[in-house]
Order: structure tokens, then C-alpha cells, then sequence
């Protein structure tokens, strides 16, 4: 009798091939704790004490006598990479950073409690790195993910840890539902805060920053109405897909 082979999770295949896409524009990998300090979580990246984002609402915090959080973003993976480059006194990296993700937020068709997330980042020497390569990286990557057919397009937003920012959306349609336009990205140019705070000089050195749901992207390629199948433990969805295509 032969022995039932195991599959690996979509998303583990995902997260293989947008590392590789991301590769060949020169990016490498970068991992760090799940659970995460204030100072990485949110103080370091300009995220002030009254931001609702540190409310109970939206973060689950640890009962010790310092509390940890775990982590909201992986965007506290780029302030652990920036301080190293301090350290080591570069100024120069390209990393993304994918991750599991929580929030302590109500689920819906869109939205889970736990998720992964894509974070990256890009930093030179000032004026070398700037929205206009943040632009084209992205627009690259969903071409080459989504296909190019994929549709995307960037407006003005608010993020504490960036200056400028924008929202990516990308064009969805789940069978049977009328297409609409999906949140996939929140980016801009790293605050000069945060560029500081990670010991560098925000003078000398300056670049992007990207962050967003991979799951909302796997939905999006496949037309999956939900994005809570992907941590629902039914086998069946992962049978759903094929390794060689995912």
C-alpha cells in the first residue's frame, strides 16, 4: 500500500515564488520575532502613544510586567534590518520580510485575526531610492504574479511609518460576485522618524516601504471568495490547487 504524501499549504508555495520574483530584482529575506516589543511594533516605526492602532481593539497584547504585543505588521521586521544596517554602517539594503501577522479584529470575507503578510523595503543613499522605484517594484511584482492582465492602482493614504504614502488595490472578482477594486498594499517612503529611530541619519539615507496581505493576493490570482479557507484546517482547499501552479 503505498504511503499518502503530504501537500504543502498554498501559501507556502506562494511565499517560494514571490521570494523568487523578488530576487531577481535583487531583494533578499528577512525574518524576525512574532512576538514583538513596543519599540519594533510601534514607537520606532512613528506610530504615536494615542494611535488607535495600540488600543485592545486592534492589537493583542501580553499580560507580563513589560508588555509584548503580537506583532500587527511585519514592517517591525524592516525596523530590526534598518538598526542592523546602522550597527554594521551600511546604507544600503533591498529585504522582504513575510510573516504571520494579528489583529484583534471581527473576520469577515477579507479579514482575519491572524494572516501572512508580504512587508519589504528598499534603502540607499538619499535620492538614490525613491516612490518612483516603489512604483515600478510593485507594478513588477503583480504583473509578474497576477499575470498581466492583473490591474492595480495607487492613491494617496496615511501611514505613520511612511512620507508619502499610498494604498495599492488591485482588481477583484470571486465568481459569481461583481468585481471590485481589493486593498493589497499600504507603502511610501520611509518616514525620516524611523530612519532615525534606527540610528541612521535620515540625511544621507532614504527608500520605500511595503506591507500588505498575501492571502488577498492569493485570492485575487484564484478568485477565492474567502480569505478565511485559508486557515480553516479543511484539507479539501488544499487539494484545491496544484503545487506546480500556485
Amino acid at each position: 500500500m503505498a504511503t499518502a504524501q503530504g501537500r504543502l499549504h498554498p501559501i507556502s508555495i506562494a511565499q517560494r515564488a514571490i521570494a523568487e520574483i523578488f530576487r531577481n530584482m535583487g531583494f533578499s529575506i528577512a525574518y524576525g520575532p512574532e512576538l514583538e516589543d513596543d519599540w519594533h511594533n510601534f514607537t520606532a516605526l512613528n506610530v504615536l502613544e494615542d494611535h488607535p492602532a495600540r488600543d485592545m481593539q486592534a492589537t493583542f497584547w501580553t499580560k507580563e510586567q513589560t508588555s509584548r504585543v503580537l506583532r500587527t505588521h511585519a514592517t517591525s521586521v524592516t525596523i530590526r534590518e534598518l538598526e542592523k544596517m546602522a550597527k554594521d554602517g551600511r546604507t544600503e539594503a533591498r529585504m522582504i520580510n513575510p510573516g504571520k501577522v494579528f489583529r484583534n479584529e471581527a473576520t469577515d470575507a477579507t479579514h482575519e485575526a491572524q494572516f501572512y503578510q508580504l512587508d519589504g523595503f528598499a534603502v540607499g543613499p538619499a535620492g538614490t531610492v525613491t516612490l518612483a522605484h516603489l512604483k515600478g517594484t510593485l507594478e513588477r511584482f503583480y504583473r509578474e504574479y497576477l499575470g498581466p492582465q492583473s490591474r492595480v492602482r495607487f492613491r494617496p493614504s496615511f501611514f505613520g511609518f511612511t512620507e508619502p504614502s499610498v494604498e495599492v488595490d488591485a482588481w477583484f472578482e470571486a465568481p459569481g460576485k461583481e468585481g471590485r477594486w481589493l486593498e493589497v498594499n499600504g507603502a511610501g517612503m520611509l518616514h525620516p522618524n524611523v530612519i532615525h529611530n534606527a540610528g541612521l541619519d535620515p540625511a544621507k539615507v532614504a527608500g520605500f516601504a511595503f506591507g500588505g496581505g498575501l492571502e488577498r493576493i492569493l485570492m485575487i490570482k484564484y478568485g477565492i471568495p474567502e480569505v478565511r479557507l485559508f486557515h480553516a484546517g479543511d484539507i479539501r482547499f488544499v487539494y484545491g490547487f496544484d503545487e506546480k501552479e500556485v
